[in-house]
């Protein structure tokens, strides 16, 4: 097994390469305005570093979302492409589950939130009753909207981070941008399971969890510009 991870849905650009029991290379870089420009050179570099050849990738995991449109779709569609190039199945898995695994990977227990910084005062966010189990579909609030929900317990990530009025318990050590390697990892251990919903999932493409409309619409209305 070779599984090739991406993630472009927070503001960490993140590769890895996991053969089902470790990771081999890594690389991670936060920048939430260069995702188009750092995910190939990631790739480049992580691929270089294990020394292994795309071909040879048997397996393609992407972090479906939630996130900004702009920053997620370069991920979705790389993973897309390196699927078609390939013919490695190509498995989404949501950003906040990699960082849930992530959490659990470095010692948190028992119910907490993982909260993204979505902008716009807002945040992505879902409840864990542990680190690979969710309870709540991934969201987009207003911290405030959702302060009674998240404060019986801890919350990870740079959300949770942001609006410490609310998250009041952030464990110190926690992980605040999403890792390729834990989400190769979670998805590894999918697979070792069998888990026939995962395994079902690289017959489709992976659908983002975007949650909300992109930034950027097209005019209702075009400014008439030429003599009638």
């Amino acid at each position: 097994m070779l599984l090739l991870a991406l993630d472009t849905a927070t503001p960490a650009v993140t590769v890895a390469l996991h053969d089902g029991e470790r990771v081999l290379a890594e690389a991670s870089r936060v920048d939430a305005r260069r995702h188009g420009e750092l995910l190939m050179p990631a790739v480049d570099r992580v691929l270089g570093e294990a020394g292994v050849k795309l071909p040879s990738v048997t397996g393609i995991v992407v972090g479906a979302g939630p996130g900004p449109y702009t920053g997620l779709r370069v991920g979705l569609v790389t993973a897309a492409a390196f699927g078609a190039a390939t013919g490695a199945p190509v498995y989404g898995l949501c950003t906040l589950d990699g960082i849930a695994y992530a959490a659990g990977l470095a010692g948190l227990d028992g119910p907490f939130t993982v909260a993204t910084d979505a902008r716009r005062k807002e945040v992505y966010w879902a409840r864990y009753a542990d680190a690979r189990t969710r309870l709540t579909a991934p969201a987009v609030d207003r911290p405030a909207e959702i302060a009674e929900r998240v404060a019986d317990g801890p919350a990870v990530g740079a959300g949770a981070l942001l609006y410490r009025d609310v998250f009041r318990d952030v464990p110190e050590g926690m992980p605040e941008h999403q890792s390729a390697g834990a989400l190769a990892a979670l998805a590894a251990e999918r697979l070792a399971a069998g888990d026939p919903e995962f395994l079902a999932s690289a017959g489709e493409p992976v659908r983002p969890l975007y949650l909300r409309r992109p930034d950027a619409q097209v005019p209702a209305n075009y400014k008439v510009v030429t003599p009638r």
